[in-house]
């Protein structure tokens, strides 16, 4: 984790220096959790590209694995989901902090072990009801990933599993997937019109350690954006510069 005050501190450092204004803590919440979901979903872009182009064999500098090692500290397991009606379907939005479902395995209750179920498509449905062959099974079950939408109404985002488990009937589902973030907060009290740090009330970052400095950049920047400051976005951005040029010597 990274300590949120340590953060704060060097941003006002920046900022009283540069004599663009004072942050305040309303508004470096703010930065800070856009900032930390930025990183975040930038790992699994930048993984898919390293994952592209050869790596070196040096522990400590091969950057698929210092990629994976970040979002391995997001990685839930095995998570126990419960099916929401007789059609096998299984409400995401329930499970606490989803972002991104790794792999399904459900076991029915006549069966002796689990099975991991693969995603299909919706279009592939009827292809593999209608198949002798590759038809689905307690053995081989799959499910659909889907999205429901209408016009400007939201619903949850839901998977269903083919054959429908039940899990009130003695059937489980367990899930991997990876979870967000908790969102970062710089709580403080107030004491004679000034915030004062509070870390009984504060959350710290949860991305890795060696984010400190990445944080700090891109509150930077999007502080600089907020005050219609180019100069201060710039220095930031100078600096993330010399950051990602020495990274990729």
């Amino acid at each position: 984790m990274v300590n949120i005050d340590a953060v704060y501190q060097k941003v006002l450092a920046v900022t009283n220096k540069e004599q663009r204004g004072y942050i305040t803590p309303h508004e470096f919440n703010l930065f800070a959790d856009q900032a930390q979901m930025e990183i975040f979903e930038q790992y699994f872009y930048d993984l898919n590209q390293f994952s592209r182009v050869p790596n070196n064999d040096m522990d400590y500098a091969n950057m698929v694995s210092n990629l994976q090692d970040k979002i391995s500290l997001f990685e839930m397991y095995n998570e126990e989901v419960n099916t929401v009606n007789e059609f096998g379907d299984i409400n995401l939005s329930t499970v606490e902090n989803f972002y991104r479902l790794g792999t399904v395995r459900v076991k029915y209750k006549n069966q002796t072990q689990a099975h991991v179920a693969e995603e299909i498509q919706i279009k592939e449905h009827d292809l593999y009801t209608n198949s002798r062959i590759a038809r689905y099974t307690e053995q081989w079950p799959v499910y659909l990933n889907r999205i429901r939408k209408a016009s400007s109404i939201s619903y949850p985002s839901f998977i269903k599993i083919v054959p429908n488990p039940n899990t009130e009937n003695g059937d489980w589902v367990k899930i991997s997937y990876i979870k967000k973030p908790l969102k970062p907060s710089w709580g403080y009290i107030v004491v004679n019109d000034k915030p004062l740090y509070n870390s009984q009330t504060s959350t710290n970052f949860d991305l890795h350690e060696s984010e400190e400095s990445e944080l700090v950049y891109r509150i930077l920047v999007l502080f600089g954006i907020n005050l219609k400051e180019p100069q201060l976005g710039q220095t930031a951005a100078t600096l993330e510069a010399g950051k990602v040029q020495q990274e990729k010597q």
